[in-house]
């Protein structure tokens, strides 16, 4: 019974979400040959605060970059 654990920055809209689900599903039904009944899907939003690469939350990489109308 195949499980994947998606998670992901908080932002995203429910259609994304669905649409992130529904992809994830039929990839593992196809590649792991899996019944789609038996295939379990779970997306958890955490905080930009909360969610760090390289001992940076994504929250200052947020505040780090440059706004659209700045040149970069």
């Amino acid at each position: 019974m195949p499980f994947v654990d998606v998670t992901l920055t908080e932002g995203r809209d429910p259609d994304q979400v669905r649409a992130l689900i529904h992809a994830v599903h039929q990839a593992v039904v196809t590649a792991a040959a899996a019944r789609p009944e038996h295939v379990r899907v779970v997306v958890r939003e955490v905080p930009r605060t909360h969610y760090a690469s390289g001992d940076v939350t994504v929250a200052e990489m947020n505040l780090s970059a440059p706004s659209p109308e700045e040149p970069s």
